[in-house]
């Protein structure tokens, strides 16, 4: 269910590209007092709020204390209604849900990109690094451009954590860094919107022009602390998606030192179900030259249960840190920063920087 509440903006904090982060007095029910929290506003959806509007609020997650989503979700603003907008395309993103997006997809007949990529099912050898958390997607484009400066790299979002791309500052953030972001399955908002990962990879290449393309779900995940249990199991199909259409499955490595939970620390199960399990085609797994002597015997043993289709290669990591610091981002996974995962985000970045010199070699 969702707990339904009503609100009033009291202020507007900011935002970025798709979302106005606000200030809400939100109204007491029977039973609870009122409060005050942050609100978030998809512009796209619902408009953009406005001090004074009465709004209807979804607030699960401030209810359940969720630290990626902790916002009283804007559902409308019932006495300032959008205008209409009629836009081309017929796609329904969210499908059945009561905020269903209708989006033009690029390979729908309205699209102008429907004939190339239409034309293309052949990724020509493209690098896809392909990660568990969308906290990996700045790691891994601090590798590619502190060994291919040039690269031009497409961000391809999964449906496993938000669904709205806008819901991600470092997608605003990092901007200049990236050449197209493609919406793929039920996730929206994107620069380019795709069905599927497949049709997305291809309008990666053939429309955005990428050398390189970085997949991994939105921000937040699902896990449940199971093994089958977690959204991350997205990662082994992608590696599948990106092998059968001919181009060259990077499997980025989630490493932490800093994670409490047992079944995280060294590789996470996350890592090693979805490339020893899901995986079923061969993909490059790049490990990182800098690990933890306290934890590399446990990470080499991991590795080692790895399938042998699998070609494990050792990266040298020298200046990765300094790329990583010199990001116009705050690097974070789980509430952790490089002082406390380091090896972490190294490994995500030796993604990147062996997806860079494959490409280099492709050109």
């Amino acid at each position: 269910m969702i707990r339904w509440r009503y609100g009033t903006v009291t202020g507007v904090r900011g935002g970025w590209r798709g979302c106005t982060e606000l200030e809400v007095d939100v109204e007491a029910r029977e039973g609870e007092d009122a409060f005050s929290c942050r609100g978030l506003a998809y512009d796209g959806l619902v408009g953009v709020p406005e001090v004074g509007d009465r709004v209807l609020l979804n607030c699960n997650a401030i209810a359940k204390g969720l630290g990626t989503g902790g916002y009283a979700l804007v559902i409308a603003v019932p006495e300032r209604l959008p205008a209409d907008v009629d836009v081309p395309g017929h796609i329904v993103k969210a499908r059945y849900t009561p905020m269903q997006a209708m989006r033009l997809a690029v390979d729908e007949d309205d699209s102008p990109h429907r004939a190339a990529v239409e034309a293309c099912d052949d990724l020509g050898g493209m690098p896809v690094v392909v990660a568990d958390l969308h906290s990996a997607l700045a790691p891994v484009l601090a590798g590619v451009h502190a060994t291919a400066p040039g690269a031009k790299v497409a961000y391809v979002m999964t449906d496993g954590g938000a669904l709205p791309a806008w819901f991600s500052r470092q997608l605003d953030q990092l901007s200049d860094r990236i050449c197209t972001v493609v919406t793929a399955g039920q996730c929206f908002g994107g620069d380019l919107e795709a069905t599927n990962i497949h049709n997305a990879l291809i309008a990666a290449r053939v429309v955005g022009g990428a050398d390189i393309a970085i997949v991994a779900q939105g921000p937040g995940n699902l896990g449940t602390g199971t093994v089958w249990g977690f959204s991350g199991t997205a990662a082994g199909e992608a590696v599948n998606a990106a092998a059968v259409l001919g181009g060259r499955p990077v499997a980025s490595l989630r490493i932490s030192e800093g994670d409490a939970r047992e079944r995280h620390r060294g590789v996470s199960h996350h890592s090693m179900t979805a490339y020893g399990r899901v995986a079923l085609a061969a993909a490059d797994v790049p490990v990182p030259d800098e690990l933890p002597a306290d934890l590399e015997p446990k990470i080499r043993a991991q590795l080692a249960t790895l399938p042998e289709r699998h070609r494990q290669i050792e990266i040298d990591c020298s200046g990765l840190v300094e790329a990583m610091e010199a990001l116009p981002v705050k690097l974070s996974t789980m509430g952790r920063g490089l002082d406390k995962d380091r090896v972490y985000f190294v490994a995500e970045a030796a993604a990147g920087r062996h997806a860079a010199q494959l490409a280099k070699r492709r050109d």
